[in-house]
């Protein structure tokens, strides 16, 4: 089915895997196409599905990039078209109804470096470098890159970033607020793992609607506290909101059915 995504179930934690380590994982057209048809279309059908784990093939890189020579092929107004469909992928990512972590393994560049903002939280490997590029080939980060680094870091340092090229390594990334976690080399997955089982335990509905919400933070078209009380309400409706109201006053754990 997949060309260049491994697709791994782990009891409902679905690790995806960009599997072209020879171009160190770079993003190519196929490899964007696999990647919205996972999240637009196949992960919707896994049925008990906690969360997904994006990560890298190989030690050396979770992706390092787009794909360079596929950028040379485009012509006249075709860059706008290029850079919306990356953004069409991301946004799928981003607004993911299930938490999605990205476990960076390596080199986390331009296209790179986007796709991992797309996930909902980052971890890191402690040899992780972080860095948009893109300037050095006369172009500027395509796939959401201007927007998502400065909500997550601010706009001082993202825009220092952007404009001289430079990249960081897992600590600074961390102390920058880009990254949650750094942890040894090889371990990424695994804390990734271990902070899904953790969300897997609370409502998955509840889960759902705070991704919408602050997603909705973001987005110029929204207004974010509405968007906030609209899912309270929405969720004091639920059989999981009485379900875990009732099972924090009886002191006991609560039985999450989604709905």
């Amino acid at each position: 089915m997949y060309t260049n995504l491994l697709i791994d179930n782990q009891d409902g934690i679905v690790v995806v895997t960009l599997n072209r380590p020879k171009a160190l994982n770079a993003l190519n057209g196929q490899t964007l196409a696999e990647l919205h048809q996972f999240f637009t279309k196949d992960a919707l059908a896994i049925e008990g599905l906690k969360g997904v784990i994006l990560t890298g093939a190989g030690e050396k890189s979770f992706v390092a990039g787009a794909d360079i020579s596929e950028f040379m092929k485009i012509e006249g107004a075709e860059g706008a078209s290029f850079a919306q469909r990356g953004h069409s992928i991301f946004f799928a990512i981003e607004r993911f109804h299930r938490p999605v972590v990205a476990a960076v393994n390596g080199y986390a560049l331009g296209g790179g470096c986007e796709l991992a903002m797309s996930a909902h939280i980052r971890v890191a490997g402690e040899k992780a470098r972080f860095g948009q590029p893109e300037v050095n080939l006369g172009i500027l980060p395509g796939y959401g890159g201007t927007q998502r680094l400065i909500q997550l870091i601010g706009k001082g340092k993202a825009v220092e970033l952007m404009m001289t090229a430079d990249m960081i390594g897992a600590e600074e990334a961390k102390q920058l607020g880009l990254v949650t976690h750094v942890v040894p080399v090889g371990e990424e997955v695994a804390k990734a793992k271990e902070i899904i089982q953790k969300i897997a335990t609370k409502g998955p509905v509840a889960i759902s609607k705070v991704i919408e919400a602050v997603n909705a933070y973001f987005d110029y078209n929204s207004d974010g506290f509405g968007a906030e009380v609209n899912a309270f309400g929405d969720l004091t409706q639920t059989a999981d909101f009485k379900e875990g109201a009732s099972a924090f006053l009886e002191k006991r754990k609560a039985d999450f059915k989604g709905v």
